[in-house]
C-alpha cells in the first residue's frame, strides 16, 4: 500500500501561499466593490430627493428675489434696488458655502472596512511565510 506523501516541496507550498494571496486580494476587491455599491444605494433616494427640493428651492428663491426687488423698487430707483437684492444674495451664498465646505472635509469616503480586512490579511500573509 503506498503511503500518502505528507511532505510538499517548497515550489508547491509558494505556489499554494500565492495562489491564496491572489484569492485573498480578489476578495478584497469584491469587498471594496460591494461595501461602495451599498453605500450608493443609501444615498441615491435621499440624493434624488434633495434634487428635486433644490429645484424648488432656487425657483421659489428667484421668485422671492424678485419680489423683494419690487418692494425696494417702490422707495428707490429699480437699479438700486436689484443692486441691494443682488449684494445680500451673494453674502448669504459666501455664507453658506463657506460653512458647507468645512463639512464635506469632515467626511471620510475611505471603505474602512476593506482596509481593516486588508490589514489583517497582510499580517496572515507575513504569518505564513515565516
Amino acid at each position: 500500500m503506498a503511503t500518502p506523501q505528507t511532505q510538499r516541496s517548497v515550489p508547491e507550498v509558494l505556489q499554494d501561499i500565492v495562489s491564496n494571496v491572489q484569492e485573498i486580494i480578489r476578495s478584497e476587491f469584491l469587498l471594496a466593490k460591494t461595501e461602495l455599491k451599498e453605500e450608493a444605494k443609501q444615498a441615491a433616494k435621499p440624493v434624488t430627493t434633495f434634487g428635486a427640493g433644490l429645484v424648488f428651492g432656487i425657483y421659489g428663491m428667484g421668485f422671492l428675489l424678485l419680489a423683494a426687488t419690487y418692494a425696494l423698487a417702490l422707495v428707490m430707483p429699480v437699479w438700486l434696488a436689484a443692486l441691494l437684492v443682488g449684494t445680500g444674495l451673494a453674502i448669504v451664498a459666501l455664507a453658506l458655502m463657506s460653512s458647507s465646505g468645512k463639512k464635506l472635509k469632515r467626511i471620510n469616503p475611505t471603505p474602512d472596512k476593506t482596509i481593516q480586512s486588508l490589514e489583517e490579511n497582510v499580517q496572515w500573509a507575513k504569518h505564513q511565510i515565516k
